[in-house]
């Protein structure tokens, strides 16, 4: 005969008609002909039915309303869901349950107080109504094989109190179940959860999580083949998803693991409930009603799941109560007394520490007891403590413990270093630990009001990649659009490489995007305009450094001094920056040195290859020639792709003006073609250069001849425009003395060794490396002591969204590496 499935389903899960049709086509897909169904209250109902008897102890409440409330719930639910005379039928019953209720709610109203045993009876009817219409429905949609028999756990389970809760008999409850369903039996069983029998006879309950017990017991008596617990969540979760937005369903548990998670808040599944699957290697899943697709977690003896950590969770608010003294040292019987007297108070201990002196005992306990704990404490070594054999008795309130589970870590190295790696890395201070020999368990007490700081970071230490990254970018412009598009064309890439690029925030001039997960990269343009907020800049930052993700980088594709002015700062405080922004690295040299302390301080990089050269390597190349031991004689080179379009244009047959005006119509300079003509850009580019290396340059050291009429610097766009041709003349001369003596124009920057630098228009021989270049190319040539009689040059596009976008991106990709990623 096939072995049974036991499903068990949730409040959440029979909510309303909708929860219950869902739950039916879940149960008809069964893939067993024998599966039992057992089911909670309707969501809240049990919580009403207690709040009803809270009612009736109050001269004022009107539990009779209340009352009205659910049975009208309960008749518009079977309106919704059976025929007319099944509907009856369960109104019928339903009619005398809510008289019963009344009649044990007004005995209450009269004696003002409720024994525990009418409380039982009356918040387990829930279960009552909710398989009561199950059944029926099941029935009459006729969608399977066999029978449909209702079930009436009161009726099969025998429980018995004691100091554990309720322990169930099991030859008396096996006797039932025997007798209720014959050993042939073929289809599904509606089972009441919750409820059950004392040995005397009188209805009980099996504690809150008394469902999911149900299941389990029922999983047992039947000899099931696996029980299937149905909730509202996709499976176990690998941290509460309220603190860690990246926590992830784990895919297997073993008993103990599920066991140790439960015991440190993860909301998995009770583990007394676990125990009757345990006694009979009963595997346990966890399902998501919502999501029957999904293949949940597996709880079994043996998972094989290739997790070292399943799960990181946590406990607050505890208290940390100290016990130290050197009158501790060697004395045996101290703990035996101070946890004596912790019982004898009723203190619940959760975790205990104790270094190998014996110097001092610390134990963690619910911050509710804590004046409890210290009372019972003080008065079981009182005279210790006045003869100073014992020094303190120290009370630490508003604590929390975070604990990371997993059989994985038994006999692995690295997992406890990875463990306070995580929280030093996030600033976290540790007061307390403890672990089993088991291994299967590492403590920690850590300062309560950064728990979901130390929480995240953990869970990040094992489950994100330590190449994760949660990017800022700043500037969603030409350059900033298209590295945005870059991105999202490689990211799923770089993910099977282990690199996790997550854009979580754009901020333009005006607004900004912040999103908790990724931003949609295909649709960013309409999310900044429709879900954007005012830019903030400050908020904006503080969003993008979420502490459950292990890198923050800010990209900065401005040209704003006002931003870059912030770089020292996000330096600082651990925030990697990526920038084409000539800014900081050209403005006063004593911030662009405060930028490089702030990162080397802080562990941060500073990468800006596309602030000299778009995408063309000639920082990392001047860096490598340094680095390896040569000595920079001196560079120079063309460094603006505008200048050199307009110089390789210029023949003398049409007006230089004409060619500027048509280079600007073409978008190939600035708005303002004197940013490109005054030579400042370029001087800044050689400020970068100078300083990688290791002159001391400011901008009033480098000698600029700019191409800017003085007559002209100062008026509006349109007039420069229209006056430009006036000064025609004068270049078209340079232009023809050149020429006549077989030479070249070129628009040139040069720095040497000691610190000279100069930009300026300048005449080439035609045979120059410089005199025969792509229209918009830069091109730098590096003079050292190795290459000295024939320089090394680096030639490319120099200017460009494209190519900028990938400079930046190759910065990014840099990091990546710097940060461990192998690509």
């Amino acid at each position: 005969m096939n072995q049974w499935i036991v499903h068990k389903f949730g409040g959440s899960s029979v909510a309303d008609a909708s929860c219950f049709r869902r739950v039916a086509d879940i149960v008809e897909a069964g893939r067993s002909p024998r599966e039992a169904v057992v089911l909670s209250a309707c969501r809240g109902v049990t919580d009403s039915l207690l709040g009803l008897v809270h009612l009736a102890e109050s001269p004022e409440g009107d539990y009779l309303a209340a009352l009205d409330v659910l049975r009208t719930r309960h008749v518009e639910l079977a309106a919704a869901l059976v025929s007319p005379a099944a509907r009856d039928a369960y109104g019928r019953d339903l009619d005398r349950d809510i008289a019963d209720i009344a009649g044990m709610l007004h005995t209450v109203r009269l004696i003002r107080a409720a024994p525990a045993s009418v409380q039982d009876v009356i918040c387990g009817y829930g279960e009552i109504w909710s398989t009561r219409l199950f059944a029926p429905f099941l029935r009459e949609r006729a969608r399977i094989d066999g029978e449909v028999l209702w079930i009436d756990a009161r009726r099969v389970i025998v429980v018995e109190w004691g100091p554990l809760g309720p322990v169930v008999q099991w030859s008396e409850s096996e006797r039932n179940i025997k007798n209720l369903v014959p050993p042939d039996f073929g289809g599904r069983l509606i089972v009441t959860g919750f409820i059950a029998t004392t040995t005397r006879g009188i209805q009980t309950t099996l504690g809150r999580n008394g469902s999911d017990f149900s299941g389990s017991i029922f999983g047992a008596l039947l000899n099931a083949a696996e029980i299937q617990i149905w909730t509202d969540v996709d499976g176990v979760l690998s941290a509460d998803p309220r603190l860690v937005p990246n926590a992830q369903v784990i895919d297997q548990l073993s008993y103990n693991e599920a066991m140790e998670l439960a015991y440190f808040g993860a909301k998995v599944i009770h583990p007394q409930t676990m125990e009757p699957a345990i006694a009979r290697d009963i595997p346990i899943y966890i399902r998501n009603t919502f999501a029957p697709s999904k293949p949940g977690t597996l709880i079994c003896s043996h998972p094989t799941s290739a997790l070292k950590v399943k799960g990181i969770t946590s406990i607050d608010p505890v208290a940390l109560v100290n016990l130290e003294g050197a009158g501790m040292i060697g004395v045996p019987g101290t703990a035996n007394r101070l946890f004596g007297a912790l019982r004898d108070a009723g203190i619940s201990v959760i975790l205990i520490s104790q270094g190998s002196s014996e110097h001092s005992i610390c134990f963690a306990i619910p911050e509710a007891q804590a004046a409890r704990a210290e009372q019972a404490v003080r008065g079981a070594f009182d005279t210790e403590l006045r003869a100073g054999h014992i020094q303190s008795v120290d009370v630490g309130l508003g604590m929390s413990i975070l604990a990371v589970v997993g059989d994985g870590m038994a006999g692995v190295h690295g997992v406890a270093a990875q463990v306070f790696d995580s929280l030093a890395r996030a600033g976290i201070n540790v007061r307390a630990i403890a672990q089993g020999a088991s291994e299967r368990n590492i403590s920690v007490v850590v300062d309560g009001k950064g728990a979901a700081k130390a929480l995240r970071a953990v869970h990040a230490g094992f489950y994100l990649s330590p190449n994760t990254l949660s990017i800022g970018l700043i500037g969603p412009g030409t350059v900033g659009r298209v590295l945005l598009e870059q991105i999202a064309g490689q990211v799923e890439r770089l993910r099977a490489l282990n690199v996790d690029i997550r854009v979580r925030g754009i901020a333009g001039s005006k607004r900004m995007l912040i999103e908790e997960g990724a931003i949609d990269l295909q649709s960013w343009p309409e999310l900044i305009e429709n879900a954007g907020q005012p830019l903030d800049l400050e908020k904006f930052v503080n969003a993008v450094q979420a502490d459950y993700i292990p890198h923050t980088v800010i990209v900065d594709c401005t040209a704003s001094a006002d931003v870059a002015a912030h770089y020292r700062d996000w330096l600082a405080r651990g925030i990697h920056v990526v920038t084409p922004n000539k800014k900081a690295n050209s403005g006063p040299l004593s911030f662009y040195r405060a930028c490089l302390a702030a990162g080397r301080a802080a562990g941060t990089h500073y990468l800006y290859e596309a602030t000299v050269g778009a995408g063309l390597p000639i920082i990392q190349t001047l860096r490598d020639l340094r680095e390896t031991g040569d000595d920079i004689v001196s560079i120079e080179g063309i460094f603006s792709g505008t200048l050199a379009y307009l110089f390789n244009v210029f023949d003398g047959t049409e007006p230089f003006s004409s060619i500027v005006r048509s280079a600007k119509q073409k978008g190939y300079t600035e708005p303002d073609p004197r940013d490109d003509l005054s030579g400042v850009d370029v001087a800044r580019k050689l400020i970068i250069l100078g300083r990688e290396m290791g002159l001391t340059l400011e901008m009033a050291d480098v000698r600029v001849e700019g191409l800017v009429p003085q007559e002209l610097a100062h008026c509006g766009v349109a007039e420069f425009m229209d006056r430009l041709p006036e000064f025609d003349a004068a270049i078209a001369k340079m232009y023809a003395e050149a020429r006549a003596r077989s030479q070249v124009l070129r628009y040139v920057g040069r720095i040497d060794a000691s610190g000279k630098a100069t930009v300026g228009l300048t005449r080439l021989d035609a045979k120059h490396a410089f005199a025969n270049i792509a229209l918009t190319d830069n091109v730098v040539r590096f003079a050292t002591s190795r290459y000295c009689d024939n320089p090394l040059i680096v030639q490319g596009p120099g200017a460009g969204p494209a190519v900028t976008a990938g400079g930046v991106f190759a910065d990014l990709l840099r990091l990546a590496a710097y940060l461990g990623a192998h690509l």
